[in-house]
């Protein structure tokens, strides 16, 4: 049969359009069947034969026998790799499914090969760490990390209960543990940068069932420990706009859909960011907060910090520590700071090097610096080795190096000036926090102060660090409001 030109391109349309069709119905398919494997329930850590699956509706925890497919094989987790925002939810979708842990192996391959093949520069030239993480360090965290076991992490964190649900488009990532008292008090704990929810795992036992840990029954708590947004497991934001505001109003969503009417917020570094926004909006349910690293300078301090200038005089001891201590960061340690909020994206280099990313996390302050130097100088402290390095993992694997710096370029808030908290406030005071704040600045900056106490020990990380101490510190602020 003979076509002429005009049959020939139609010809060539139809048959186009015929093999257009085809593809387009193979995408769907596939697309089917990667969104059933992305929400069927994530195999739990077994509790008599039984795992862990979030009610849809209200975010109770419920037991069920683990499912099977055809084969015989347990349904598959979700996977991390398939976080972001997954095809299909939306804004409105307000169910809670089960999150495994599960990092395929060849990422973990590609780590250790990263490690090897570092390129690494001389040695510093001066005896201390005035030119920033020292050489001798590195190659000693290089040595530690290339043999590190991150199964034994991830085992850990799938031994607690987690949950991902979806608040205002971004997937949350979160755990949830439940205490067995009725009458716990629900927390949620946020963490900062460079922490993660690795930070707080050792103060949920406590927490969630005091009596095992030495503690009472009345001082239990519901413990909710969520991911930033752009950090660990929970998604990356696709587009601007979430600022500190924006994650403690996502905050109360989630403590509401958990079905708590009544709860506590506590939080560090940008967990304090958060926390003080959730008590500035006052959501009905939020009681109470508490922080480990306070807003409190005062508008004259401030001033005379920010003109580099020596302390004003008439300092009271507590008040000069202080000062000396956000002095010297100011000058010595807010780099870092500076980089990620005003160029996040330019941080290539930390999220294409492990080493480089493990070098920016530990720069983060001169005493938990120090404090880690000595961890790998082989000395006892609140940290260990394998705290350090699993927190390094969890950003490579999670590639989450240059989202979660995003949070400085989107904060707007002066991170120390007092905000004039209108809720209840608890302050823990730890000596070697960047600023550790003076009971006479904090009892200005918060009217409702209802705890302070200075601790004897203690950095930057106070719950990692000194979780015994943490624990009876949260414990205590929050006895009045039980």
């Amino acid at each position: 049969m003979q076509f002429n030109t005009k049959d020939q391109t139609n010809r060539i349309m139809i048959i186009s359009g015929v093999r257009l069709g085809l593809i387009f119905h193979l995408a769907v398919l596939a697309t089917v069947v990667l969104l059933l494997s992305a929400t069927a329930p994530a195999q739990q850590p077994a509790q008599n034969g039984a795992h862990l699956v979030a009610k849809a509706s209200s975010g109770e925890d419920s037991t069920t026998s683990v499912s099977k497919n055809r084969r015989g094989v347990t349904q598959k987790e979700i996977n991390m790799t398939e976080l972001a925002t997954a095809p299909g939810t939306t804004a409105d979708d307000k169910t809670i499914r089960p999150f495994h842990v599960n990092i395929p192996e060849e990422q973990l391959v590609d780590l250790r090969r990263r490690i090897a093949a570092t390129k690494w520069p001389e040695q510093e030239l001066v005896s201390d760490a005035s030119q920033g993480v020292q050489f001798a360090l590195m190659k000693k965290l290089a040595d530690y990390w290339v043999n590190y076991d991150w199964r034994k992490t991830e085992a850990k964190l799938n031994s607690y209960p987690q949950f991902i649900t979806n608040i205002d488009g971004l997937d949350i990532h979160f755990i949830h543990v439940r205490s067995k008292n009725p009458n716990a008090l629900p927390v949620i704990i946020t963490h900062g940068w460079p922490g993660s929810v690795i930070e707080q795992l050792k103060i949920i036992g406590p927490l969630t069932d005091p009596v095992k840990y030495g503690g009472k029954a009345e001082d239990s708590f519901d413990v909710v420990i969520p991911s930033l947004p752009g950090y660990g497991f929970s998604g990356k934001p696709t587009a601007t706009g979430w600022d500190p505001q924006r994650v403690a109003r996502a905050w109360a969503v989630l403590m509401d859909r958990l079905g708590y009417k009544r709860y506590v917020a506590q939080g560090g570094d940008w967990g304090n960011a958060v926390t003080e926004q959730m008590a500035l909006q006052q959501p009905a349910g939020l009681i109470g907060i508490h922080t480990n690293m306070p807003a409190t300078i005062p508008d004259d301090i401030a001033k005379a910090l920010a003109s580099g200038g020596p302390a004003p005089s008439g300092l009271s001891d507590e008040e000069k520590y202080a000062y000396d201590q956000v002095a010297f960061f100011y000058k010595h340690g807010l780099g870092y700071a500076n980089e990620m909020a005003n160029r996040p994206q330019t941080l290539y280099g930390i999220a294409d090097s492990p080493i480089g990313l493990a070098a920016w996390i530990i720069d983060h302050d001169s005493q938990s610096y120090d404090m880690i130097a000595r961890v790998f100088d082989g000395k006892s402290e609140g940290l260990t080795r394998e705290d350090i390095v699993e927190n390094i993992t969890l950003y490579w694997l999670t590639n989450t190096a240059v989202s979660s710096a995003r949070l400085y370029w989107e904060s707007k808030l002066p991170f120390f000036a007092p905000k004039g908290i209108p809720t209840p406030t608890a302050i823990s005071a730890y000596p070697n926090e960047i600023d550790a704040a003076p009971r006479s600045w904090t009892e200005k900056a918060y009217p409702k102060l209802i705890y302070y106490n200075r601790l004897p020990k203690g950095t930057h990380f106070a719950a990692w660090e000194q979780p015994e101490i943490f624990v009876s510190e949260l414990r205590a602020s929050f006895k009045s409001l039980r």
